[in-house]
Parts: structure tokens; sequence; C-alpha cells
């Protein structure tokens, strides 16, 4: 590696729709660089990116990849990240940790939807971006109509700084605008091309477009404006500079085409990259927060040691890896690393500069490295990493909430004891993911960003800890409540020779607001249920609403008043005075319209307008109440109530609907009664589940 300077390193993400040619694209990267002696494809699923078993068996990418490389004397990081909306999590976090992200818009297919969510994240991370057109060998593609696509769905920044040289099949180098040279390759997939002249059919656009290139640059100098203004050549190692400066502050987006998979241009897209995109040196301070409040965090090498951890995966030689990037200060191997967010002393076993999945042992790391840390014990994603004595904490890395849940079910016994422990090393790997045992329907539901998310993970709890998991829709926690007063009595009387049991309870039910729970009152008057017997018939109606009259649900918002009874003197019993409460509450909560209660949902619903109609359309038929609809920029939000019952399949028919473009957030509202003709098919099912399990 070069000299191990913030100034030396480039930090960068792929990022872009699925099937855009990312993973082709850093596969023709390490060919170049010499990690590998041949081009591989993800068909042929011998990439270095995809080596997992599920990317190679699905052929797509499911984790993000980190290449740390070295090119024209500097360090690079490069992150190859998914590109598929069930894997936004790897995306965004590591978004967050480089200082920049290559866009690979597909030459024939243009921006698509995953693209622009990866553009919502550069915006807010503020990452200055460059455009890769790939596929231009490609039948169909075409560099102009992309480059509109990207200006008209993204930003009018975006300028070419590379022209292609033919296209389609033909396509066989490019155009270095700012330099006026033509690179011209041997089109049999090595890197080897040859420096030549613009041709000359091209030179009056490529003229035309170095000009608004240049005009572009200058923009962020006032003097070479000046300058520029007044007809005077400016020298490239002067543009240079401020070149940085526009990319480095978001004012410009360099655009260049390209062929991975024929290997043209991505030698172009690399020297780009060493020359424009910004160093860790140059990125403004890092937020952090410790005791005293917000402080920031510069990229200074001489600064104290501070690094986040934004990724862990499993390797199943290696065993646990973290991966961290370095915002500040150095530290070598041989020292320990302090986890602030766990106030704990960690031991480091070595530093690894990862190339997928192998890894090259370092001695020390500095400001803006991007390194793999074996066996930290304690270390979770979204950590800050420090020296002991270290308070400031960055903040944690946002990840969007799961939208799509299932409730999964060990086939055995054996599957059962494992599960916990499987899961438990899944969720530390992907913080998108949730696990929870609902308390009211005892599902175990596991909630992640769509099918084919959940249904990756069941098969890598498969193939790691032999774990099998059946799965089906989730149980919705429906509830019971009475709509009227009404008075029951429950006696208990039982003979058995010797001593018997008697109780005897008299309560009147009411319905309480919809919220209000259970609420127990005792106006015994006269000693008609002695006060020590009280608290059991409070127990046994508590452990009665558990289970309701209707469908076995439980029983909500109701008070119950004790108002009389009777006792025996020898036969009376704690156990005896909570049968009767039981038995009133039967009796009672009967005879007061009792009605299902079903959870509504606020979902708030973000697409473009085009799709409007089809949301609102899809929430009536859903039992749906629109609740608003908002403007936020080109974008439309609706919200709406919606029932739980209505929504466990949500997120796949969403993303069908607006071809991938809307997405959506859902938190528990309020319970609402069932219609009745809904709550009689609810019922009908209870009562053969409950048939079935005698």
């Amino acid at each position: 590696m070069a000299t191990r300077t913030p100034e030396n390193i480039r930090t960068v993400a792929l990022v872009g729709h699925g099937g855009s040619g990312k993973t082709t694209l850093m596969e023709a990267i390490a060919f170049d660089l010499g990690l590998t002696t041949r081009l591989g494809s993800v068909e042929d699923k011998n990439t270095l990116s995809d080596f997992s078993a599920e990317e190679q068996k699905r052929q797509i990418s499911i984790n993000t990849s980190v290449f740390s490389v070295e090119h024209n004397g500097k360090d690079l990081h490069i992150l190859d990240c998914p590109g598929y909306a069930d894997f936004v999590g790897d995306l965004r976090s590591a978004m967050r940790v480089t200082d920049s992200a290559v866009f690979v818009v597909s030459g024939v297919h243009g921006v698509e939807v995953q693209t622009e969510k990866a553009w919502e994240f550069a915006e807010d991370l503020g990452l200055a971006s460059v455009f890769y057109i790939s596929k231009m060998e490609r039948e169909n593609a075409d560099f102009q109509k992309t480059l509109e696509t990207i200006k008209n769905y993204l930003s009018e920044k975006a300028v070419p700084f590379f022209f292609p040289i033919g296209s389609e099949a033909s396509f066989k180098g490019v155009v270095d605008l700012l330099r006026k040279k033509a690179y011209v390759y041997k089109g049999d997939g090595s890197k080897e091309f040859y420096e030549t002249d613009v041709p000359e059919e091209m030179e009056s656009a490529v003229d035309a477009a170095r000009e608004e290139l240049m005009e572009k640059i200058v923009e962020s100098d006032d003097e070479l404006m000046m300058r520029y203004l007044e007809g005077e050549e400016i020298q490239l190692d002067e543009i240079l500079p401020a070149l940085r400066k526009a990319v480095r502050e978001r004012n410009l987006f360099p655009v260049l085409p390209g062929s991975s998979s024929a290997n043209i241009g991505v030698m172009q897209l690399l020297d780009t990259i060493v020359d424009v995109c910004p160093t860790p040196a140059d990125m403004p301070p890092r937020k952090a927060v410790s005791g005293e409040g917000e402080i920031s965090v510069e990229p200074d090498a001489d600064g104290p040691f501070r690094a986040l951890c934004f990724k862990i995966m499993v390797d199943p030689y290696v065993g646990k890896l973290s991966f961290l990037r370095v915002f500040s200060g150095s530290l070598a191997s041989d020292s320990p690393i302090y986890n602030v967010n766990k106030q704990e002393e960690e031991r480091i076993s070595a530093f690894k500069f990862m190339r997928g999945k192998e890894g090259n042992d370092v001695k020390e790391i500095v400001t803006g490295d991007i390194v793999a840390i074996p066996k930290l014990h304690s270390t979770a994603v979204g950590d800050t990493l420090g020296t002991k004595g270290e308070k400031a904490e960055f903040p944690p890395i946002r990840f969007p909430k799961p939208v799509y849940s299932v409730a999964v079910i060990p086939k055995s016994r054996n599957d059962e004891d494992k599960l916990a422990t499987a899961l438990g090393k899944m969720l530390e790997e992907d913080p998108t993911l949730h696990f929870e045992k609902n308390p009211e329907t005892l599902d175990s539901v596991l909630s992640g960003m769509g099918d084919l998310h959940i249904d990756i993970l069941l098969s890598k709890i498969k193939e790691r800890y032999g774990v099998d998991l059946d799965t089906r829709t989730p149980k919705v926690p429906y509830r019971e409540t009475i709509k009227k007063s009404a008075k029951a009595q429950g006696k208990y009387k039982k003979q058995t020779g010797g001593r018997g049991q008697y109780g005897d309870v008299h309560i009147e039910f009411q319905p309480l607001p919809r919220g209000e729970g259970f609420q127990f009152e005792d106006k015994i008057v006269g000693g008609a249920v002695p006060k020590s017997y009280i608290p059991a018939v409070e127990k046994g109606l508590k452990e009665a609403i558990q289970k309701g009259v209707l469908a076995g649900f439980p029983t909500v918002d109701l008070k119950a008043i004790l108002f009389f009874g009777s006792y025996h003197d020898v036969d009376s019993s704690e156990m005896a005075f909570k049968i009767a409460a039981s038995m009133a509450f039967k009796k009672g909560v009967t005879e007061a319209s009792p009605v299902l209660l079903e959870p509504i949902m606020n979902v708030e619903v973000v697409v473009p307008e085009e799709y409007l109609g089809d949301v609102m359309g899809d929430f009536n038929g859903r039992r749906g109440k629109i609740m608003g609809i908002d403007s936020r920029g080109h974008l439309q939000v609706v919200k709406a109530q919606v029932p739980l019952a209505e929504m466990f399949r949500y997120a796949i028919i969403l993303r069908s609907m607006t071809s991938g473009r809307g997405n959506f957030t859902m938190e528990f509202s309020h319970y609402e009664e069932v219609p009745q003709d809904i709550a009689k098919k609810i019922i009908a099912q209870a009562e053969a589940e409950a048939e079935e399990e005698k």
C-alpha cells in the first residue's frame, strides 16, 4: 500500500439499482489492479464481490463487499453495495462511512428506482458523487439518453467528463473532455488501451462539451472564472483544485461511460476517483456527542482515535468480523481498542484490509481507513470505537424499520432449541431485522425489508446453523370487549366428602372507553364476601379476561363491580372465589354484547404523484381511511389508518404497484370494532382451531 496518510486515501461506495452492473464493475477494477488473473462474472458465480453461497445461488448482491486497493499511489477503499430494496440497510450503512459514491447507471435502462433511493441517501449525507454509465456495449445502450435521465431524475449538475467512442457493439473507447485525448481499447477484455487524438467526427461535440465543463468548474473559483472569461487558457494543474472543490461541494457531478464486462473505461473511472473525489482530510468535521454535549471530530490523523462500526459479518473461517471506518487519529494493531457505547475494552487480534472475502493484515490504521477486525466481543453495528477514557459517541446509523413480517415455526424440537442462538447471530449481522415473541398471540415474529430478505435469512439459518423453519402469516392480536352493562352471579359449590368448596359472587360488568383496560371495584357491604377473599375475586377476573368468550382473545376496556355474594364458614376458600369470579365473567360478558376489536395502524406512504390514485384506491379495498395527503417535494405523502390484518403483505403489494418507487412506515394507533361479517369468520376460525387442539 502507499504511504498511510489521509491525503492519500479515497473511500467510495459503488451504488445503483440491482442489475446495473456494480459487481461486474468491481470485478473489472479488481482485474485491472491485479487482484485476479481473469474477469469473473455474476453468471459464472466466480466474482470476488458475490462470494457467499446465497449470492452465488441467486446471482444478486446481498451484502456490501469491501475492497482495499491501490491505484496511482493512492489507497482506495471501495464498497460494492447491494442494489435491491430488501438490502437497503447495507447500502445506508456503507454510504454513511464513505466520502463519495459512484452511481452505476445502466446505459440501457437509465435511472431506476433504487438509484433514486441511493441518491436520496447521498443528498442526505452530502456525498460527492460520480456517475458511471455502464453496459455501453449492449444493444440499445444510449449515453446521451441516459445522461438526460440522470439530469431529469437526479441532478442538472451532472456533466460529462468523457464521451463514448462508438456505440453498442462498436463501443471501443472514451474521449477525455478536459485533456482532449482519446483512449481506445483493444477490445479483448484486457485493460490495455492506447492514447490517440479525438476522432475527427467528434471534435465539434467534444469542444462544445469541454466548454460547458470548463464553465462549471471555474464557477467554484472567482479568480479562475475571471481569467477564463477574459479568454485566458487555464492549465490542467490549475483546474484540478477547483474541480475537486466543485465535486466535494456537490456543485458538479462527473459522468463517464464504460463497459465493465468488456473492460472499457474502467481505468479512466479509477483515475477520476483519484483525481476528483475528496480525501478524508477534505471532509468537514463529523458530529459526535459526549457528556458535555455535541462536539466536532476533525479528520486529523494526529487527533484522538475515533471510529464507527458500520457492518458485522460472520465468516465461516475467521468468525465474526467487525468493519470500522476511522474518522480521526490512528491506531496500531498491538494497542487495545475501547468500545465507547458498551464502556468495554476489546482486544485486537489483527487489522485486515479486505478484498472480498480475503484479508491482508496491516499493522496500523489511520484517518479514512476502512478496516475489518476479527473477534471483537461486544462491538455491534453503530458502536463508536476509541481509546480508553473516550466518551464521545457518533450518532447511530439510521436504518429503515422492517416492513414485512412472518411467523416462524421450528420444524422440530431440536430446531426450537437452536433457534435463539441462530437468530441472535443473524440479528447482530443485520440491523434491519427484528425478532420478537408476541406475548398475546405467542407467535415468533420475524420482520425484515421484504419477502426476499426473509427468504434469504431463512436459507442462511438453515445453511449455517442447521435450523429448519416453516413460516406463515402472523396472527392478529385481536381483543374483545363489551358494549353494554350486565350483571351475573358466579356460584361455585362442590361437596366431595370432607371439606367442600364454596364461593358466591354477584358482579356487574360495565364497558369502559377504548384504551382504559380493566378496572375492578369492591362495593361489598356488610361482609357478604369477607375482605380476605376480595383479592381472590379480582385475581380470578384478571385470569378470566385473558381468554374472552367470543374467540378466546383478551377482553379489555371493562369494569367489574363486585356488589354482592355469600360464603361458607368452613368450605369457602380463595380458590373457590377465584373460580366463582371466572364463572360470573363468562355469564356476564356473554350477556353484555361482546364484540371483537382489531388493531388499527397509522400508515404513511410516500409515492410519486402518478401512483397516488392507485395507492388511495388500494387503501379503500383494505378497509382503510385516508386521513390526509401532503406534498414533499415531487412526492406525495398519504396518511391513512388501516387494520393490521390488511397490512401483512403490503410491502410486496406497494412495491409492485409503484414499480418500487413507493415506501411506507407503520405504527400502532388504536383498537376498533371489527365489522360483523368479518368478526363471524374470525370467531369461526378460532373455534375450529380450538377444536383441533382438543
